[in-house]
């Protein structure tokens, strides 16, 4: 969203029609894209200058660090606060963090509670979150290089329009005359994606090999010759 755009949004609270803008917040990765550092230092100066605070919905962060090829701590740097998922792309089983400095945290472990969340007996599941952090961090840049062999191998047929992933997520249109067909095939298949009205989301992770991305595009080719062959 341009900077301009933001601005013109923001609420100082003059207005009783319009709530008061406290809070701006930024989503990356976004739909697999990386927004660039420099955006988000403006968007941070941006939120200074108003006296707001900044969010990053990180739920992907250390997919866009990886591809940007810097230090998740610099990534975040500009941020009061930034939540992470450890499963998605990490691999852990489940979990998300919420980070930043000590006073919002423990405003947010308070609002956590207030509103009956948290967890007891925890520790297995942080467990597999660290092993997450500590081993399969570096691993992402695996993901996001099958991604876009997936993506420049889905892009060789007219019919399918494809986004090229910045990380591991592809989103490709279906030209509306295969319907739903296409994705019902490489679902009997087993190929398991999402999307609907012709938008399919495709998404590499840990447990997607070289070999599945040979498989997938075998099965995509397949269904297109038999189409031809009708």
């Amino acid at each position: 969203m341009p900077i301009d755009r933001i601005a013109a949004a923001i609420s100082d609270g003059t207005d009783p029609h319009f709530a008061q803008t406290r809070l701006i917040a930024l989503e990356n990765t976004h739909g697999g894209q990386v927004l660039p550092v420099a955006y988000m230092g403006e968007v941070a100066a941006l939120a200074r200058s108003h006296g707001l605070g900044l969010h990053l919905d990180g739920a992907r962060a250390f997919n866009a660090a990886v591809k940007l090829g810097i230090d998740i701590a610099d990534f975040a740097a500009p941020f009061d606060t930034v939540s992470i998922c450890l499963s998605k792309g990490l691999g852990a089983p489940v979990g998300s963090v919420l980070t930043g400095n000590a006073e919002l945290i423990a405003r947010a472990r308070r609002l956590r509670k207030m509103l009956g969340g948290g967890m007891r007996q925890a520790g297995i599941l942080a467990a597999a979150g660290l092993y997450a952090l500590e081993h399969n961090v570096a691993r992402l840049a695996e993901d996001h290089e099958r991604a876009r062999r997936l993506a420049e191998g889905l892009a060789r047929y007219p019919a399918l329009d494809v986004k090229m992933p910045d990380t591991n997520i592809i989103f490709v249109d279906v030209e509306e005359s295969y319907g739903d067909s296409f994705t019902q095939y490489l679902t009997d298949n087993g190929i398991g994606i999402t999307g609907r009205y012709g938008q399919q989301r495709w998404v590499t992770h840990l447990d997607v090999d070289d070999a599945a991305v040979d498989a997938a595009l075998a099965c995509v080719a397949e269904f297109f010759e038999r189409r031809q062959g009708h």
